[in-house]
């Protein structure tokens, strides 16, 4: 059994690791909050966008947008990558690592070259470690994700796509579910899907007069309704990041109190073992006296 003074410095270094866990926790957990308003937030101005994009669209018949356009001639994909700057949030950046590589490799046996946009440190640690073809990438976001630090990385996929060099760009993260479920994603995000350019029934059908023109109005429109589909999806990510963050911290916590606890239960019986050793010692030299 180890000595007592040993016990007591692995209580001690539990004891503060505990602190640590907790205010981390309770940090997560306050960002926790203001991640999912954000993220609430921005689902009506997408909501919104992509309603007046599909009119749009559906007013045009004649003119087909280069993100509505499919092709599978280019023989390359394009992937973006929603991951964490930071870890400590569980198997959160694990699970959606795991689901692009079974992808990129499904894609691969398809013959497919693969370009990458990498959100996140985590994200892009992983695709250089792999080797992929990273072709732009952007970290260190902070607790707020910002369209204008992600309007450049993700501009050269989208460019690429509309040049013809794509066949599809997908766009993987971590989707909220709520506090306690987290789920890894996959959406294709070019060509646009006919479910996402569905226009909803109960908005009118209008008449548009176009300023400058119908091309440049839809293309713009539609390049804001991408955007805004990559912004939703960081928000979302940042929520599972902060609340699994906050899961894990607590889970730790409790683990360490129960360290605590049977250490604390070790040292008593060290202490007690101790204590019954020196008194059968003093018993034993007065016997011997005597």
């Amino acid at each position: 059994m180890a000595g007592t003074k040993e016990i007591r410095t692995k209580i001690k270094s539990v004891q503060n690791t505990r602190k640590i866990t907790k205010a981390m926790e309770m940090v997560a957990a306050s960002k926790m909050r203001k991640a999912q308003e954000r993220m609430r937030a921005a689902r009506p101005y997408g909501d919104k966008i992509r309603n007046i994009a599909a009119n749009l669209a559906h007013a045009n018949p004649e003119y087909k947008p280069p993100f509505l356009r499919t092709s599978n001639n280019a023989g390359a994909v394009g992937v973006i990558v929603v991951t964490t700057d930071k870890g400590l949030c569980g198997g959160l950046n694990t699970n959606i690592l795991r689901l692009l590589l079974a992808r990129l490799k499904e894609m691969e046996g398809q013959g497919k070259k693969i370009m990458a946009t990498a959100i996140g440190n985590k994200g892009f640690g992983f695709l250089s470690r792999l080797g992929a073809k990273v072709v732009s990438h952007v970290v260190q976001f902070g607790d707020t994700p910002r369209l204008d630090k992600l309007i450049g990385p993700v501009k050269v996929m989208l460019d690429a796509y509309s040049a013809g060099e794509l066949d599809a760009v997908y766009l993987f993260y971590t989707g909220f579910v709520n506090t306690m479920k987290q789920e890894p994603t996959v959406e294709q995000l070019l060509p646009l899907s006919k479910e996402r350019m569905q226009a909803d029934p109960q908005e009118h059908s209008w008449d548009y007069i176009y300023e400058p023109d119908p091309r440049a109005v839809i293309d713009d429109l539609l390049l804001r309704y991408v955007e805004a589909l990559i912004y939703q999806a960081v928000a979302e990510n940042m929520a599972s990041e902060q609340s699994a963050r906050m899961v894990a911290m607590k889970a730790a916590s409790d683990n360490a109190k129960t360290l605590i606890d049977e250490l604390q239960l070790t040292y008593n019986k060290a202490r007690q073992a101790s204590i019954t050793k020196e008194l059968s010692e003093i018993v034993g030299g007065a016997a011997a006296v005597g």
